[in-house]
């Protein structure tokens, strides 16, 4: 006997017949009505081509949820990214939309009282918004990866959205001529779906696939590519019966999961946002996980075994042709959690069990692979007493160990004009703080524009970089220690920096230290004061008032003492 479904009212009740009279001028016939009920979550926006085509992907989910026996319900939530998103309040509004992704879900899901959900996900900020919503309302849950989007060519060389992004800043600096770049930016994107690199995107893509939630086998993937299509059938179906069978996200999203999650995410150097994101998901899931000791206590055990630009150069095309997550799990499988179970209600080991890889040259076997040291590290020490996270990438970098005089800025304009003027010289290190969750607020102020800035102005190996903002998951430049946490705007180590501070960056005993006694440091404690608010109106506001520092995700849970006034 079927389970009771919560989306059901006695018949002949106000709720049941408020819905019927609403569902039956939709169409829905009074027998439907008893099915399980679906949200299919869709981000689509004409504001970038990240999202441009989910409305003809949810119209195909749709029917194969109906012929699974569903009924499905198309909900439209906010639609961040990062490249048209960005434009406004200094970047502020790109992480901070990320929040509202999770509860325009849970204000329609839930205030519906619907059955499941299947999130089509897209964007940096959409995947783990709907993830996080997964987890808080704890529903039957599946994630569809819609694809990453074909670049193209320029003067008879591969040229993509990293390229414009770097591009861009090196126009700034004199290093690329402005004709140049436009003609880069028409042939960059030829199609709908996410950046085309190893970027946020496409890592958390491949970490829905690691955590369970996605169908096996799904990530990453062409956008509206037959074997997308195939995913997207096959997810209207699970759905359905994942209903029936009341598997919900906190059954799949267990510490075990997070692990394997974070497991890939440094076998592919993927970006370091997947950090903060994951850490969100663990606290809507109500998983005691610390994601930021996982990755640090597995980045010496986890070796890079593949190498997609913009860490490497092979293309995501290449990686998604050699197996793609699956193949780099079944690569990893000696140090997973076997028993974690997916979205198919199978354990991971059965699902890897067959898996075999097409392309070893682009993702290796653990024995053979692209580099033995982390492509993510985490830093503690006297600057980041909580955290602060280097993304070194593959390259064996010459210097491990940095010191040198801090040149600090409160934002990223005064930084790019002393870039331009000459006034950052070799050996400097070039603080930016207050581009924190509150400081930004939502981590906006563009520290990887700051970071392009240096590589344009040929200082990419000769000056280091400290920042409480974060970067994009195209960033694979320099020596970067971003997300220091506790950030500049609540007093952090990082806001009693002066001029002249010097600070030492050491990627082996992997700390960052300010070389100022503490004495020194409680006198400019005494005399700091918080600068005035950034956009102290709206939803940034909303956001800045009750977001949680990264060490619990920046997630948006009241807590006292967090709020800069």
């Amino acid at each position: 006997m079927k389970r009771k479904l919560r989306s059901n009212f006695p018949r002949g009740s106000y709720l049941w017949a408020v819905r019927n009279a609403h569902w039956h001028a939709l169409g829905i016939a009074e027998e439907d009505c008893e099915k399980p009920k679906i949200a299919i979550i869709n981000t689509s926006s004409e504001l970038a081509a990240c999202f441009s085509h989910l409305d003809g992907v949810a119209a195909e989910l749709k029917q194969a949820i109906r012929e699974a026996g569903g009924v499905p319900f198309e909900v439209r939530t906010t639609a961040p990214s990062d490249f048209i998103t960005g434009a406004g309040a200094r970047g502020a509004y790109i992480l901070a939309a990320r929040d509202l992704v999770t509860n325009d879900i849970e204000a329609s899901v839930e205030g519906a009282m619907l059955d499941g959900m299947v999130c089509l996900t897209s964007c940096d900020k959409t995947v783990p918004g709907q993830l996080m919503a997964a987890a808080r309302l704890n529903i039957p849950s599946l994630m569809v990866s819609c694809g990453y989007q074909p670049s193209g060519e320029y003067r008879g060389r591969h040229v993509d959205i990293e390229d414009v992004f770097v591009g861009a800043m090196h126009v700034v600096t004199g290093n690329l001529d402005r004709d140049e770049l436009i003609g880069m930016s028409r042939e960059a994107v030829k199609g709908p779906g996410v950046c085309s690199g190893m970027g946020t995107a496409n890592s958390m893509h491949i970490v829905c696939e690691a955590l369970g939630m996605a169908l096996p086998g799904s990530t990453p993937v062409a956008a509206n590519s037959a074997r997308m299509g195939d995913t997207v059938r096959q997810a209207g179906q699970r759905i359905v019966e994942m209903i029936w069978e009341d598997l919900k996200p906190r059954d799949i999203l267990t510490p075990g999961s997070f692990a394997n999650a974070a497991r890939a995410v440094l076998a592919v150097g993927g970006s370091i946002n997947s950090v903060k994101h994951l850490q969100a998901v663990a606290v809507e899931a109500h998983c005691d996980v610390d994601v930021y000791a996982l990755f640090e206590r597995l980045a010496d055990q986890v070796p890079v075994l593949s190498a997609v630009r913009p860490v490497g150069e092979h293309t995501i095309e290449a990686f998604d042709a050699a197996g793609g997550c699956q193949a780099v799990l079944k690569q990893l499988e000696p140090l997973l959690d076997a028993d974690a179970i997916t979205v198919t209600g199978r354990s991971l080991e059965a699902e890897l069990d067959g898996v075999t890889v097409a392309d070893e040259s682009v993702i290796r076997p653990m024995a053979r692979p692209v580099a033995s040291r982390p492509a993510i590290v985490i830093l503690r020490g006297s600057l980041t007493l909580e955290s602060g996270i280097v993304k070194t990438g593959i390259v064996e970098r010459k210097v491990r160990r940095f010191t040198g005089p801090a040149r600090c800025f409160s934002n990223s304009d005064d930084a790019l004009a002393a870039l331009e003027q000459g006034e950052i010289r070799p050996g400097d290190v070039l603080v930016m703080r207050g581009a924190g969750v509150c400081g930004g607020p939502g981590m906006g102020g563009g520290a990887s524009r700051v970071v392009f800035a240096i590589d344009g102005a040929g200082l990419g190996e000769e000056v280091a970089m400290l920042t409480d903002g974060h970067l994009s998951g195209l960033v694979c430049k320099g020596l970067v220690v971003a997300e220091v946490s506790p950030e500049g705007a609540v007093a952090g180590p990082l806001a009693l920096v002066e001029d002249g501070d010097r600070i030492v960056i050491d990627l082996d005993t992997r700390r960052c230290d300010l070389e100022v006694d503490a004495d020194e440091l409680e006198r400019r404690l005494q005399r700091w004061r918080p600068r005035q608010p950034l956009f102290d109106t709206g939803w940034l506001q909303q956001y800045r008032r009750t977001v949680q520092p990264l060490t619990k995700g920046a997630v948006l849970v009241r807590s006292e003492g967090n709020a800069v006034d």
